[in-house]
């Protein structure tokens, strides 16, 4: 699949500064993804969105693919098990994702008669859609005028707008008024300006090695103009993996999506050897919905979606 070739920016819609040079510079540079061609509609969006959270591109490539031939529509996940969803998640991460998929896509079946709404009420109605996806979708899918705030813009307004090298441990009402303040007036274009951003501050304005000689706004930006001072804030420590009970969750469910069926106790206490620790997360599995315990020590993925 190619991307859509970029449509001419009206002069009117690029009153800002900053939206010719982005708005040109995606046109120019913006990565050919195939949840960006033309004729992908909103549940390609939805699924795109929900896997890209914490896990990169590169990943998320061949398992959105899968996802979609197996799962086109909405309806066609919806008719199938939870677990399969899980199933197919395989080593993406965070599986809950897949329930809130699972759970998405059977409300949009139930409710919209299986496709994906375009209204932004209707989207945050949605189970385990947030204020964030649900902007998303509306935007790149059906090109609606909401600001889309992710990790990637809001360093790209804080270095290019406020002068700082990157924004506050967590959204801000300012950095809220600071995207909605810089969206353009007309519609296509500002959902255009939306992904342009998130762009630049995935490939250009990253957090640890801005690419400054290559930025389309470097003469505009207000954190080198200030001599690009260094962030107030500590740094951020690298998540640790190695022994936690994101490790251990992750090797419990790797047995369980590994087997055609019911696993036995026995079977699953052999992924780890620290009995507490592994309790304590196949019982938070559970608890998640996303193990369901049978009689006679087996244990599944989910056949019937959590309530």
């Amino acid at each position: 699949m190619t991307s859509q070739p970029a449509p001419p920016v009206p002069p009117e819609a690029a009153v800002h500064p900053l939206h010719r040079p982005v708005l040109e510079w995606y046109a120019a540079a913006a990565r050919d993804l195939p949840w960006r061609a033309p004729g992908v509609d909103g549940w390609g969006v939805l699924v795109s969105e929900v896997m890209l959270q914490q896990t990169p591109v590169v990943r998320v490539l061949p398992a959105w693919q899968a996802w979609m031939r197996r799962w086109p529509a909405p309806p066609d996940l919806a008719a199938d098990t939870p677990g399969a969803a899980v199933r197919a998640w395989d080593r993406l991460g965070y599986p809950r994702r897949a329930l809130r998929l699972h759970a998405a896509a059977t409300a949009v079946t139930e409710r919209h008669g299986g496709a994906v709404p375009d209204d932004l009420a209707a989207l945050l109605a949605l189970p385990g859609v947030g204020e964030y996806t649900a902007a998303a979708v509306a935007a790149f899918a059906f090109g609606r005028r909401h600001a889309v705030v992710d990790t990637n813009v809001r360093r790209v307004h804080a270095r290019a707008v406020t002068g700082h090298a990157e924004a506050a441990p967590s959204l801000t009402a300012a950095e809220r008024r600071t995207a909605e303040a810089l969206l353009p007036a007309d519609e296509a274009t500002a959902a255009r300006w939306s992904v342009a951003v998130m762009e630049l501050g995935a490939l250009v304005c990253t957090a640890r090695a801005p690419r400054c000689a290559d930025c389309p706004v470097a003469a505009r930006c207000a954190w080198r103009a200030a001599g690009s001072p260094p962030s107030p804030h500590p740094p951020r420590r690298a998540q640790a993996w190695a022994g936690t009970d994101r490790q251990v969750r992750g090797r419990l469910m790797a047995v369980l999506r590994e087997a055609d069926g019911p696993v036995a106790g026995p079977r699953l206490r052999q992924a780890w050897d620290d009995a507490v620790q592994r309790d304590r997360c196949l019982d938070s599995l559970v608890a998640d919905g996303l193990v369901e315990p049978l009689d006679d020590d087996l244990y599944r993925l989910p056949e019937v979606a959590p309530r």
